[in-house]
């Protein structure tokens, strides 16, 4: 990985333009590719990025990274004030919680649990950003990534939609959807994003809440009265 600490401009061209004016950034560059630029504040979320797999072409003072797609991330260096290259070595992947762990154990013996007619193809399908965690085909023949998380927040649908950024190029994955699933259900609907673009990925939206509710009002869900053994689903977001 290649940290650079740096005074920098950005400009972004691809789907839409974007700039990120002159100011003090870390540019991270991970080993398959990977760059992204933060600033100090925002938690991890980066202010930009480009997903591997990218060709990076350091000019005098400036960096070009373009993807497959050809879009193009220019990065400015105005000021240095560090450059460090550091190899990691093989990393053995997050492990899961109890919670999650079972979910994901649980849902792979059940798929039709989730979307009636499911078939499991894998569980940790991989990505280069990390697995997705089941992989499944649908009545019709198509993929459909599931991904898992103990609470529904708009982190994990971010996270599901660059999964299938990456994962759509692949012509095995025919008809490329995803769903997202998680135990307990965000109640502030107006961060879930409804027919609009994420991360490049055009999303259509639906809520389901299984029929084990207490602090939400099903009025607001469509109901739906699968059994789950020992856990109820609370959450599934269709993407």
């Amino acid at each position: 990985m290649r940290l650079v600490v740096a005074r920098c401009s950005v400009q972004y061209a691809g789907r839409l333009d974007a700039t990120l004016p002159e100011a003090v950034r870390l540019v991270m560059v991970k080993a398959d590719g990977c760059v992204a630029i933060h600033s100090d504040g925002g938690a991890y979320k980066p202010l930009n990025w480009m997903t591997a797999p990218n060709t990076i072409v350091e000019l005098d003072g400036q960096w070009v990274v373009t993807n497959p797609k050809g879009e193009t991330l220019t990065i400015t260096f105005h000021e240095i004030f560090s450059d460090h290259a550091q190899e990691f070595g093989e990393d053995p992947g997050l492990q899961k919680d109890g919670v999650e762990a079972h979910l994901q154990e649980l849902l792979a013996a059940l798929p039709e649990t989730i979307e009636d007619g499911l078939i499991l193809v894998r569980r940790e399908w991989p990505t280069p950003i990390g697995p997705v965690d089941l992989m499944c085909i649908d009545r019709h023949g198509n993929s459909v990534a599931i991904e898992i998380k103990r609470r529904g927040e708009i982190d994990g649908v971010e996270q599901l939609a660059r999964y299938l950024e990456l994962l759509r190029p692949d012509a095995n994955l025919k008809g490329l959807r995803g769903i997202f699933v998680a135990k307990l259900s965000n109640p502030k609907r107006a961060q879930w994003p409804n027919n609009e673009e994420l991360l490049g990925q055009k999303l259509t939206t639906k809520i389901f809440v299984a029929v084990d509710q207490k602090n939400y009002d099903s009025s607001e869900f469509r109901s739906d009265a699968r059994d789950l053994d020992r856990s109820q689903l609370d959450h599934r977001l269709t993407l």
